[in-house]
């Protein structure tokens, strides 16, 4: 565990050096709080409070900016090493592989921890401030924080993986933006485009909810607007919510699974790989 420490430090205070890691920081709560400044008006409309409303958008904004916030962090972190020649010299101090994995990934998750805390905290301040409505809707708020550091997780341990297969940087974040596009903008319009095909109607809503669960954003998207009464209303997905039935747990497991299951398979292939 000192290892893992050590290594979550190093990478947490290499991270915060790097300027673009503050700008995205920064660019995350500058966009949070114009969110929160917009989307907070409707709330008087529905019995949904500010902080509802703010769970609406943030969650939009985290779908789009956390995982490329992640992927970012994460495509050079074992391929990286390789082409500077650190892995080498790293490895030869009495460290396993998977500890420089696991150090690696405490280190991401602590940057993203400090993003989603300053920039979303931030936004939760200014609501409860402004819109003098209390703290009405902490919990789907809080929700919203711990599952957008989840969401970021997911696409940390996908980083990982594919930096762990290929062998030159810009394979690997040609790779991220790939995955990015994939989970985040073409399986949503493989769905579109699959609802628009169906002209008999044979996909159900049932099954369509069945099909977002395949993609972490869309399970993501589901945890935060379906998961309280409150912010389906304010999303409009009430009805969506109601026949779609899944609960925190389920949808909270299969999130986890999405970063266990990448992560495991980084550590796995790592092992095997020759320095």
């Amino acid at each position: 565990m000192r290892a893992i420490a050590i290594l979550a430090a190093n990478e947490f205070l290499d991270g915060l050096r790097n300027r673009w890691v503050a700008a995205a920081i920064v660019l995350l709560g500058a966009t949070a709080l114009a969110l929160l400044l917009v989307g907070s008006a409707p709330a008087g409309a529905t019995r949904a409070s500010a902080l509802d409303v703010s769970v609406v958008s943030l969650t939009s904004l985290s779908v789009y900016l956390l995982p490329l916030i992640a992927l970012l962090l994460a495509f050079d972190a074992l391929v990286g090493e390789f082409e500077r020649g650190t892995m080498l010299l790293l490895l030869t101090y009495p460290v396993a592989r998977w500890q420089v994995v696991a150090g690696k990934f405490c280190g991401h998750m602590l940057i993203l921890f400090t993003a989603v805390l300053v920039g979303y905290g931030g936004a939760a301040l200014g609501t409860v401030l402004f819109a003098g409505q209390g703290v009405l809707g902490w919990q789907a708020y809080l929700t919203m924080m711990g599952s957008s550091l989840l969401l970021g997780a997911v696409f940390v341990a996908l980083g990982y993986l594919v930096s762990v297969l290929v062998r030159e940087r810009s394979t690997a974040a040609g790779a991220a933006i790939v995955l990015w596009l994939i989970f985040v903008v073409l399986y949503d319009l493989g769905l579109l485009g699959l609802l628009l095909a169906d002209h008999e109607q044979r996909i159900g809503q049932g099954l369509f909810s069945i099909l977002m669960l395949f993609s972490p954003s869309d399970t993501y998207r589901l945890l935060n607007l379906t998961a309280f009464e409150a912010v389906s209303q304010a999303a409009g997905l009430a009805g969506v919510a109601a026949r779609a039935g899944f609960g925190i747990p389920l949808l909270l497991g299969l999130m986890f699974l999405w970063v266990l299951a990448p992560l495991g398979a980084t550590m796995a292939i790592f092992h095997r790989r020759e320095l």
